[in-house]
């Protein structure tokens, strides 16, 4: 394996690890503020973060007045209507439910990619993805076996869904142009005022009666600075040299670390299906990798100095 590609799979895997302990550290975040208020807060950090590191490294570039639309675009799908179908969706779905609905991103992102790049797995990748969203069904159901759901948690749900997929076709397109740094700091810049009414109307009381706990508070910062900002810059990179596809399947990660991380952190069980399902996503994640992806047409021209 070569050495860049090395640190490409390595920085998905840590991407997918900081990933699910958002989960984790959301609930301890919860203790104090409602999920609008965290969403706000973790953008504002997340903005002032990633400006001021793009400054220092000198990372932050120039975009041109037609990109903006699609920079717009992104952030409706990501944050804005990822995290409106999945907060609400989770109030009429089950976990069990909603869970293995955000598991078929990494199966609905090779179609799409397919049709819109050209990017084609090969059998024995598309066998691993099977084999992989396989393991985090397992793993999920080891947990909550319910299936309660209502059409209106359903289609939410399958809204966050939609708004994932997009969201990475829009950073497969901009990344051949953009390094990491200026196109999160516009996503989450974007995504801001369009929560922003939202938070006016719903939470601001709310927020401005908090006594936070000063875990909630570590909570926040770790999701502004980790789950906003460096997880989004080193995706979008992998995004670009891996392809939209292949990068996509390594969020079936995301549900094992975040059982490994309610085991240690919260006390979570463990039992024997987890672990077997754990297993089996790593398994699959192997065979999914094995093989370049094949195109139809010829690569895309990547500029070389484009760096994350």
């Amino acid at each position: 394996m070569k050495s860049k590609n090395f640190s490409l799979y390595l920085g998905l895997v840590l991407v997918m690890f900081l990933w699910g302990l958002t989960f984790v550290f959301f609930k301890i975040a919860f203790e104090s503020f409602k999920p609008i208020s965290i969403v706000m807060m973790r953008l504002i950090i997340s903005v002032i973060f990633i400006y001021l590191a793009a400054k220092l490294l000198k990372k932050l570039q120039k975009v041109k007045k037609e990109d903006y639309k699609y920079l717009l675009l992104m952030a409706f799908f990501e944050p804005f209507l990822y995290f409106l179908g999945e907060s609400f969706g989770l109030q009429y779905v089950s976990s069990t439910l909603a869970s293995v609905m955000i598991a078929t991103i990494p199966l609905v992102v090779p179609i799409a990619a397919y049709f819109i790049f050209s990017e084609r797995l090969s059998r024995l990748n598309i066998f691993g993805l099977l084999v992989s969203t396989l393991g985090v069904i397992a793993v999920v159901l080891a947990v909550d076996a319910e299936w309660a759901a209502t059409l209106k948690g359903i289609l939410l749900m399958f809204l966050a869904v939609l708004a994932a997929s997009a969201y990475t076709l829009l950073a497969k397109k901009l990344s051949s142009s953009y390094n990491g740094f200026t196109i999160t700091i516009w996503q989450n810049f974007f995504g801001l005022f369009m929560f922003l009414p939202i938070f006016l109307i719903w939470d601001l009381k709310d927020l401005m009666n908090t006594v936070p706990t000063t875990n909630s508070i570590y909570a926040v910062l770790y999701l502004a600075i980790f789950g906003s900002s460096v997880t989004f810059i080193i995706f979008t990179r992998a995004v670009r040299e891996l392809g939209a596809a292949k990068a996509n399947i390594f969020a079936n990660l995301i549900p094992v670390f975040t059982a490994i991380a309610s085991f240690l952190l919260l006390k979570e069980e463990m039992p024997i299906l987890k672990i077997l399902g754990i297993a089996i996503v790593l398994i699959g994640l192997i065979l999914s990798q094995l093989k370049s992806i094949k195109r139809k047409s010829k690569r895309e021209t990547i500029p070389e100095n484009i760096a994350i």
